[in-house]
């Protein structure tokens, strides 16, 4: 944690005409180590950074990894957004993707953060996972519904390569539903936030009135971004640069006094417009024609009018005077969408 507060602390001359907004700690399971490191970090960054706009600060928790000296810690420390990593309230579902908690952690773990004032909370669920039908994922989604949570991220499974999943889907372990029970799995979902007042804001997040997550808007509005820490990704000047993800590197570089950046890609204008435009389609209220135009002084006509037609005319986009959104049918096939707006 020594060498991560050398890293904050390196950016201060460089970030200068900065000011931060958001604070997101996670990757791995920040609330499985001592809170006297949380507070350390947090307190270089509140020295090392303009932050008379901060507004959010969001910590991820595994439900078996909390008690109350710990959110009491964390509330003390200016943490005010809570994101807990439930998945499923199925216990042996759970312990099938490899999760330490069980629904009753998950259970204890919310209620102490809402005893301990904690009035942000956002559950990840996730739907497609092995051994999951409908009723099933539905009964997980009632539940957390029923605990009037302010924010649901709910997602797909997606089997990565270098995962025990992965080893196991390879050898035929695991049953999985079908391409169509997923679809039906994701609209059946749909149907509940809504009807409970969750507003559908992003592809693939749901939240009360005013609690969607402000930092995961700035990466969907492609705006600058400063990671941290091992392995991590940032978006600056222009260029998309990415931390050494050995550990050795990463010291070694810190070390010496070098920020421990292992590689970088220019992202030009035509780039960022591709990625303005596809990160917009995943937000509800879509692609801003006004926004783009200010932003990059040009009309959406010039450069992507065909493709709008295309989409449009197989019903996967909608258009009017302000925005450009994905349909219904649009959110199932997104990728045929994105891959036309591509440079």
């Amino acid at each position: 944690m020594s060498n991560l507060n050398k890293e904050i602390s390196m950016y201060k001359d460089i970030l200068s005409d900065f000011t931060l907004s958001t604070i997101f700690i996670g990757g791995g399971t920040p609330s499985s180590i001592d809170t006297v490191y949380i507070e350390k970090t947090l307190e270089n960054v509140y020295r090392t950074f303009d932050i008379r706009k901060l507004n959010e600060v969001t910590i991820e928790i595994n439900p078996g990894t909390l008690n109350r000296q710990k959110i009491k810690s964390y509330k003390d420390s200016g943490i005010n957004r809570i994101s807990l990593g439930l998945q499923s309230l199925n216990d042996n579902i759970l312990k099938t993707i490899g999760r330490i908690h069980s629904s009753k952690d998950f259970f204890d773990s919310f209620h102490m953060l809402r005893e301990e004032g904690f009035h942000n909370i956002n559950v990840d669920l996730m739907f497609g996972l092995p051994g999951q039908d409908l009723p099933t994922l539905e009964n997980t989604l009632i539940k957390v519904i029923d605990l009037d949570v302010d924010h649901i991220s709910l997602y797909g499974l997606i089997i990565e390569n270098g995962t025990l999943i992965k080893n196991w889907y390879d050898r035929g372990l695991l049953d999985l539903p079908n391409e169509d029970l997923e679809r039906l799995m994701y609209h059946k979902s749909l149907g509940l936030l809504k009807e409970n007042n969750y507003e559908h804001y992003e592809v693939s997040n749901f939240s009360k009135a005013g609690k969607e997550c402000k930092h995961n808007l700035t990466y969907w509005k492609v705006e600058p971004y400063l990671g941290v820490g091992l392995n991590s990704h940032s978006n600056l000047f222009n260029k998309r640069f990415w931390n050494h993800s050995k550990l050795a590197s990463y010291n070694k570089l810190i070390e010496s006094h070098i920020l421990p950046v292992e590689g970088e890609e220019i992202i030009d204008k035509n780039m960022e417009i591709a990625e303005y435009c596809i990160m917009g389609l995943r937000l509800k209220s879509g692609i801003n024609k006004n926004e783009y135009l200010f932003r990059f002084n040009e009309k959406i006509d010039n450069r992507y009018r065909k493709i709008i037609d295309k989409h449009v005319h197989n019903n996967l986009i909608k258009e009017n005077y302000n925005s450009i959104t994905l349909t219904n049918k649009g959110l199932d096939l997104s990728n045929l969408v994105e891959v036309d707006f591509m440079p």
